[in-house]
């Protein structure tokens, strides 16, 4: 498996700039950001924008990849997204993951006046986007005549530095899982190594009924991580999380390692780091690169 990390972007830019400049200089395959406006749980705490911070970070960085964990088309219409991917791809040399979804997130599409729709409109409107996006990034002239995207004869110019910007669209219904297995290069969604491995069984029957070979879609997923070798601490991560469904691992950088080589027995090509938990400062750089050379471990 390949290992990333993905910070809040709630924290000061010297303190975010710091840490992914450490996983640059590091093995870290590349560092994935968030697609919100508004913190969930209060709405007055600051929070950056997704893709004025990876343009930032194109440019503060060399090597690791920059990944979008999901722009929504409910916020941003795909002509406008398809621009800002080959320009981050240029200005990054070729080292943009291109992350979409169709949108889930009510209290923000409340509070600015967007329309969000039921997920039946939303992954109508996520296809008709993505065909704007793909379009723009690879032809020389777009027209898509949709129900909610309209582009006529568009051009995006420069093209991104890669042949191809790879696509990874975030799923887990069957109907978007759908969508991965016919146009995207990446799929991922959250979940324990049994849920992912559900929901890789539907993707490989869309991938199986369209004629794709299922493993030219790379695979990711991410859990709530805590180090610590605190026994009570760690018990009690995981039963906050559990109590919301969400995946979470916690325990000692090699314990943690253990729960997430787990990952790649079903399949999985990267795993990625929430760094949410994992402190700050300089507490935080010694935690990854614990952690670091205890994933690694695994792989040997």
């Amino acid at each position: 498996m390949r290992f990333s990390i993905w910070p809040d972007l709630d924290e000061p830019w010297p303190e975010l700039r710091r840490l992914v400049a450490h996983a640059d200089a590091g093995g870290w395959d590349a560092v994935y950001v968030e697609d919100h406006f508004i913190v969930h749980s209060d709405q007055d705490a600051p929070l950056m924008e997704a893709t004025g911070t990876l343009a930032a970070l194109a440019a503060a960085t060399e090597r690791i990849k920059l990944g979008t964990l999901v722009l929504s088309v409910t916020y941003r219409h795909p002509a406008v997204i398809a621009n800002w991917a080959a320009t981050v791809d240029q200005l990054s040399a070729g080292r943009l993951v291109l992350g979409l979804g169709a949108g889930w997130e009510e209290h923000e599409h409340a509070a600015y006046g967007l329309a969000l729709g039921p997920p039946g409109e939303r992954v109508d409107r996520f296809i008709e986007g993505l065909a704007v996006v793909q379009g723009l990034l690879t032809q020389p002239r777009t027209t898509v005549e949709g129900r909610y995207f309209q582009v006529r004869d568009a051009a995006c110019e420069p093209k991104p530095h890669q042949d191809r910007v790879p696509i990874l669209v975030g799923a887990k219904g069957s109907r978007m899982l759908g969508v991965v297995a016919e146009s995207a290069d990446r799929w991922n969604m959250w979940g324990s190594p049994g849920q992912v491995a559900d929901k890789a069984a539907v993707l490989d029957a869309h991938c199986e009924r369209l004629g794709r070979d299922p493993r030219s879609i790379e695979r990711s997923t991410q859990a709530m991580l805590c180090v610590t070798d605190d026994r009570a601490a760690a018990r009690a991560f995981l039963d906050q999380h559990a109590s919301t469904g969400r995946a979470a691992i916690a325990g000692s950088a090699a314990e943690v390692a253990h729960a997430v080589a787990g990952y790649a027995e079903v399949g999985v090509d990267e795993f990625i780091v929430l760094t949410s938990d994992l402190g700050r400062g300089d507490q935080r750089l010694d935690t990854l690169d614990a952690l670091w050379a205890a994933l690694v471990a695994t792989q040997d």
